[in-house]
């Protein structure tokens, strides 16, 4: 990953206006943040700039608005924001135009405001020049604190880096210094686990990993194809039998390039998907045909611990099982602690994130203990494929 300018390397920013490119859309139900999570991630760029005397207009997108439309305006969200931040926040109900220009410099050196939905503009998602154009008018400086929506070339997230000297805020600095250690240049041996319901979903992230990492650890559905495809009969378990040459091919490619591919040899199998339904442990070639593997088994989870505890980085994508539901959860909850305790031991680097994963590592109440958690979901799974992030090349120099 080539070098990127943080904050640090920003110019005297007081009297200044600063563009910060947040990502503030947060799930709300009746005027009510649900999850502040992103709230809180934009709290160190927010408030290091306010205290450096710049005005902070902050910009995001929020839902999948067409056109100007009440339900998504970003008004609920500065209040909330205020909450977050502990200090006043201004709302301007435009991004781009004379008003939003005059109510921005209107207000005090210090002081922050939210603009209004960037989607509120075709020109956003359109990366329209012209729209750029507008947003530039508005700013100093431009600061990308939105790693979550950097996978996206909008006017907001990629256009406005060329128009502006551009910056990586703190959340985003800290995503691109771990997503480095973690795949880039990392430590070895180099473990991933990946789980989830379905190989069509992960079938980049796969076929990328083989080549980088050590140990490729498959749980969930997904490693139900798997075990498909070596042969062996999954009974009614979730899984893709069109995409068994497929599986078969990553791990050809697995083999090639020196990368172990881990399946469970045990299993834990049900006949009904349901909380606390009845279940026992299996060997994978003791599957009957009306049951289905719901988890892997202790001794599965036992050979992928034993495996960790030899590796130096662990990139961690999706659960081993069907984590919802108890007692399903058993493999996920028991590596999770197994990649905490190896963390703060000091001998595992450890970076998760997306989709279910976050849900799944709070379930195992290891949140704290890995050494970082990406609340991104889409832009993690980007990077997990490989591909350039437009909002992450952009700010680079």
């Amino acid at each position: 990953m080539a070098g990127f300018r943080t904050i640090d390397d920003m110019p005297a920013q007081a009297g200044k206006t600063v563009l910060v490119r947040a990502d503030l859309n947060v799930p709300m139900a009746d005027g009510v943040v649900g999850d502040d999570t992103r709230l809180r991630a934009a709290v160190a760029t927010i408030a290091g700039l306010a205290d450096a005397g710049a005005r902070v207009a902050v910009l995001s997108h929020f839902g999948r608005p067409k056109g100007r439309d009440a339900k998504n305006s970003l008004a609920p969200v500065a209040k909330a924001l205020a909450g977050v931040l502990g200090r006043d926040v201004a709302f301007i109900d435009d991004c781009v135009g004379v008003a939003a220009a005059a109510a921005l410099a209107a207000l005090p050196e210090g002081a922050v405001a939210v603009l209004e939905n960037t989607r509120f503009h075709a020109g956003e998602e359109a990366n329209d020049p012209a729209f750029v154009a507008e947003l530039a008018k508005l700013g100093d400086y431009y600061v990308n604190d939105a790693f979550s929506a950097a996978h996206r070339a909008h006017a907001s997230t990629e256009g406005l880096a060329h128009h502006l000297l551009a910056f990586a805020g703190r959340t985003m600095e800290a995503e691109l210094k771990a997503l480095q250690a973690a795949l880039g240049t990392p430590r070895r041996p180099v473990a991933a686990v990946v789980g989830g319901a379905k190989v069509s979903s992960k079938i980049d992230v796969l076929t990328n990993l083989v080549g980088k990492v050590d140990h490729l650890m498959i749980g969930g559905g997904m490693a139900n194809t798997f075990l498909a495809a070596r042969g062996i009969d999954v009974g009614k378990s979730l899984c893709e039998h069109d995409l068994k040459a497929t599986a078969l091919d990553i791990m050809a490619r697995a083999e090639a390039a020196g990368c172990t591919i881990h399946l469970p040899y045990d299993v834990v199998v049900a006949k009904e998907f349901k909380a606390q339904a009845e279940n026992r442990g299996a060997n994978i070639h003791d599957i009957a045909a009306d049951e289905m593997v719901l988890d892997i088994g202790p001794a599965a989870v036992e050979a992928l611990a034993d495996a960790l505890k030899t590796c130096a980085t662990c990139v961690w994508n999706g659960p081993l099982g069907a984590f919802e539901i108890a007692p399903f959860d058993a493999a996920t909850v028991a590596l999770a602690r197994t990649a905490a305790a190896l963390t703060q031991g000091g001998t595992l680097l450890t970076v998760a994130g997306g989709g279910d994963t976050v849900a799944a590592l709070a379930h195992a109440g290891v949140t704290q203990d890995f050494s970082f958690i990406s609340t991104a979901g889409g832009a993690f799974l980007e990077w997990m494929e490989g591909k350039a992030l437009p909002g992450v090349v952009a700010l680079q120099h």
